[in-house]
């Protein structure tokens, strides 16, 4: 067991975290009496269910059908001109209260 102080234990805590985690254990004293231990912590195991959501979602055939040209040409920009557009977003705040805007 290592035992070290406090102000030790600040200064090189990451050469104390790995010799805990080749299994040693460090005492961190406060005036030489022990006040705190580090110790490795059990490893708890991941445990990942695969396939929880199965036929709990169905997907209609029209959604892998290709999308109108309209819809794709909004992606990339080439929108047409008679395609609604995003109204423009307001002025901010900061912007308003300089009164730029």
């Amino acid at each position: 067991m290592i035992m070290v102080n406090i102000f030790e234990a600040k200064a090189r805590l990451s050469e104390y975290l790995d010799a805990v985690n080749r299994g040693e254990r460090v005492m961190i004293c406060n005036r030489n009496k022990p006040v705190a231990e580090l110790r490795a912590v059990a490893a708890t195991p991941v445990v990942r269910r695969l396939g929880v959501a199965a036929g709990a979602v169905t997907l209609p055939s029209s959604f892998f059908e290709a999308l109108p040209d309209d819809v794709l040409d909004a992606f990339d920009g080439t929108a047409r001109a008679d395609v609604p557009r995003v109204a423009e977003p307001k002025a901010s705040y900061t912007a308003r209260k300089k009164g730029r805007a």
